[in-house]
């Protein structure tokens, strides 16, 4: 399955349970939307499940973009 943002935005929206509008690939996941370190865990296990490539856990500090799990999860399947 080829990664898009609207796969991402698809599962974040989903999993975070925010508005369609709210997800650029700038939005921060935690300043913009509110996240805390469980939903960020929960958010990679939907990636994982929905997209076959999760973050691992000593990278979720990494990632605070939408644009970061993009980038994250492309180097993955390279």
């Amino acid at each position: 399955m080829e990664i898009t943002f609207e796969n991402v935005r698809d599962i974040i929206v989903e999993t975070l349970s925010c508005d369609v509008g709210d997800i650029t690939p700038d939005t921060n996941l935690i300043e913009d939307l509110e996240a805390d370190s469980l939903e960020i865990v929960e958010l990679s296990m939907s990636l994982q499940e929905k997209l076959g490539t999760g973050i691992a856990d000593e990278d979720l500090e990494k990632i605070h973009t939408v644009q970061d799990i993009l980038d994250y999860i492309k180097s993955k399947q390279a």
